[in-house]
């Protein structure tokens, strides 16, 4: 939660109070942020005296993020594709056959 409010305030400041003269330095500021977030993660799994115990279930727990969340979202826009296109399909079909007569 408090990762959503820090981001929406970052918005908000970006929006009203930021020039186009300042979108470098954001930039640069952007990407320290970032390696400071991936090295400092990377420090607290380091710490972990068992560390290569749990990272099985770590990437294991990482693969079940990623497949579920893709395999729904794989099925739904197969479904609503077919069943959109066909609807349009249909519906252009209609028209030019109605136009011929």
């Amino acid at each position: 939660m408090i990762t959503l409010c820090v981001m929406c305030l970052g918005i908000i400041a970006g929006r009203y109070f930021f020039s186009d003269k300042f979108k470098t330095a954001n930039g640069l500021l952007q990407t320290i942020c970032t390696v400071l977030l991936i090295f400092s993660m990377g420090v607290t799994l380091g710490k972990k005296d068992n560390f290569f115990d749990i990272l099985l279930s770590l990437g294991f727990d990482s693969f079940l993020f990623f497949a579920f969340p893709t395999a729904i979202s794989v099925i739904l826009v197969y479904f609503f594709s077919n069943r959109l296109l066909c609807d349009r399909k249909t519906n252009e079909t209609d028209d030019f056959n109605q136009g011929d007569q």
